[in-house]
Order: structure tokens, then C-alpha cells, then sequence
């Protein structure tokens, strides 16, 4: 059996993956917190996601649930991400990562960290979408420098990080496809005369409103035609069992960073 900690777990990923932590056979909740002073600390955590008591306590800190749990899963934020690596790593717990908007500093400091524990770190763990990451490197790679190249992404208005980590993902595997870097070709506005699109250019544009769970659109326009394909999420139910899904590949794997690609074979 292994046994899962919930970072934030009273937020809206964290409660729907301590809710589903009970539909996996291997797989047991074990431990949940939040930030300190959050208002729902002492609670029950399965009243706190709607699912019933389940005598797992709503704690303040990493510190309290790290040594009940094998496996912490975290989709908090970058800097709270961090310090809970940190502890997970000095007591040897491997870690499921969902947390998006890491700098290349940031994803250092990770890199580091991860030396002494495995860890499956994906901006986005949906299975559609990592078929679809795949799917994209070999449209591209046979497409070319014939077909511009634009994506889409849409989010709810309470999303902090933009473009979103799964649009950057699109983008440098598609990047990687047509031999180009990124850093260079990548084009996140438009505005005024600013001329006729280059044809390196990867075009990657923000959308944020509503409840939009999570939208993501590549285009490949060519003379006559265009091809387009659209990943759409209606329920952040979708990023949670992939979460699992994670945590239970990761039994018995070595230190080191892992990504969906992995846990799913298509590497």
C-alpha cells in the first residue's frame, strides 16, 4: 500500500485528488495540510472535499505529515512547491509535482534536489494531453517549416501563471521537432503594424475568463489548409488521476526526474 500526503489540500486540485485517493487500490491517503493559518486546518480533510470523514486531519505544515506518507503530490504553488521538495528530500519521500510557472533558476534548484529522491513532474497530467504532446512532436516533425505554427490556451480568471506550463510544453516539444529554440521563435503578443509573420515563429496565446478548466489549441496553417487540434478539460478530475496514476508508478523507481511520458510508456 502506498501512502499518499495532499499539499493544499483544501484547494481545488488538492481536494479532488485526497477524494479520489479511495477509488485506487495500492494507493491510501494518509496525511493532508495546507498553509499555516489556513482557515480549514483542523478539519477533517474528506469533510473539507466533500467526500466524508475519513480521520485524515487538515495539517499546517509538510513537517506534521511527511513521516505518515511515501509519496507527497503537490499542486500548490512554485515557492510553496520548493520548500515542501525540500523537506520531502532530506526525508527520502518521493514526490508527484503538478505545480506550473517554475523559472529556469527554479527548475535548477529542483534539478538539485531531486538527486535524492524520484519524482514525476508534468505541467499538465492528463492522459489526453501527453498523448497528444506525441502526437504533436510528429506532426510537426514532418510538417515542417511549410506550416505556421500558433497555440491557443484558455484558463479560469484565477489562474496566476501565463502562458500556462502545458502551452510551454507544446511549444518546445514542437520547437524541438523543427529544430528551432524556442527562445528565439517564440511570439507571445501582437499589437500594431508590426509586420508579416516570420516563418520561424511559434505564436503562443493566453486566454483567461470564467471557470475555463483548461483549453489548449495548435494550429499548423499551411497555403490552402490548416489542421488544428484541440485539448480540451472539463473537470480538474482528469489532472487528479493522472496525479495517481503517478504516484503509483513511482513505487520502486530510482532518485531522479520523471515526467507523464514516462509513467505512460511513450518515451
Amino acid at each position: 500500500m502506498i501512502k499518499i500526503g495532499v499539499a493544499g489540500a483544501a484547494g481545488k486540485m488538492g481536494s479532488r485528488i485526497a477524494a479520489l485517493c479511495r477509488e485506487y487500490d495500492g494507493l491510501q491517503l494518509a496525511g493532508a495540510f495546507e498553509r499555516a493559518g489556513h482557515s480549514e486546518v483542523g478539519k477533517d480533510v474528506g469533510l473539507v472535499s466533500g467526500i466524508g470523514e475519513t480521520g485524515v486531519v487538515l495539517h499546517d505544515s509538510i513537517g506534521k505529515v511527511i513521516d505518515t506518507a511515501d509519496i507527497i503530490v503537490d499542486f500548490t504553488s512554485v515557492a510553496s512547491t520548493k520548500e515542501n521538495l525540500k523537506v520531502a528530500s532530506e526525508r527520502g519521500k518521493a514526490m508527484v509535482i503538478g505545480t506550473t510557472g517554475f523559472s529556469k533558476d527554479d527548475m535548477r534548484e529542483v534539478e538539485t534536489l531531486l538527486r535524492k529522491i524520484p519524482c514525476v513532474m508534468a505541467s499538465n497530467m492528463s492522459l489526453g494531453v501527453n498523448l497528444l504532446l506525441k502526437t504533436l512532436h510528429d506532426i510537426a516533425r514532418v510538417l515542417g517549416d511549410d506550416y505556421d505554427i500558433e497555440i491557443v490556451e484558455s484558463h479560469h480568471r484565477m489562474k496566476k501563471d501565463a502562458p500556462s506550463g502545458t502551452a510551454l510544453k507544446m511549444a518546445q516539444v514542437i520547437a524541438d521537432a523543427v529544430n528551432r529554440n524556442l527562445e528565439e521563435v517564440a511570439v507571445y503578443s501582437r499589437k500594431g503594424i508590426i509586420g508579416q509573420r516570420t516563418k520561424k515563429e511559434i505564436g503562443i496565446q493566453t486566454v483567461r475568463a470564467g471557470d475555463i478548466v483548461g483549453e489548449h489549441t495548435v494550429l499548423f496553417g499551411g497555403l490552402g489548409e490548416r489542421i488544428e487540434i484541440t485539448h480540451k478539460a472539463s473537470s480538474r478530475d482528469t489532472f487528479a488521476r493522472g496525479a495517481l496514476k503517478a504516484a503509483l508508478w513511482l513505487k520502486g523507481k530510482p532518485a531522479g526526474l520523471y515526467d507523464m511520458q514516462d509513467v505512460l510508456g511513450l518515451k
